[in-house]
């Protein structure tokens, strides 16, 4: 399964990175954020947080959220307002 994963905002600061292409078999957004924090730093600096926000071909989802081939999953921060 090919996945592309988009980062976002400080997630994509602290990886260096804004987009990916993954293969793999994930079960969940979860399991997809799991199997990039193994990776270890920055990864995990990154992707670490359970507050991280997530979103599957542009709708936001929970982290339980299932994942299947050719989807888009894009991870950000949580969004504050002034």
């Amino acid at each position: 399964m090919t996945i592309k994963v988009v980062f976002f905002a400080r997630v994509r600061e602290q990886l260096g990175q804004d987009t990916l292409e993954l293969s793999g078999d994930f079960a969940s957004v979860d399991a997809l954020r799991q199997h990039l924090v193994a990776r270890g730093e920055p990864w995990s600096r990154a992707l670490g947080s359970q507050t991280l926000l997530a979103a599957v071909n542009h709708d936001i989802v929970s982290l339980h959220a299932p994942v299947k081939a050719g989807d888009e999953v894009a991870f950000f921060p949580p969004v504050t307002g002034g």
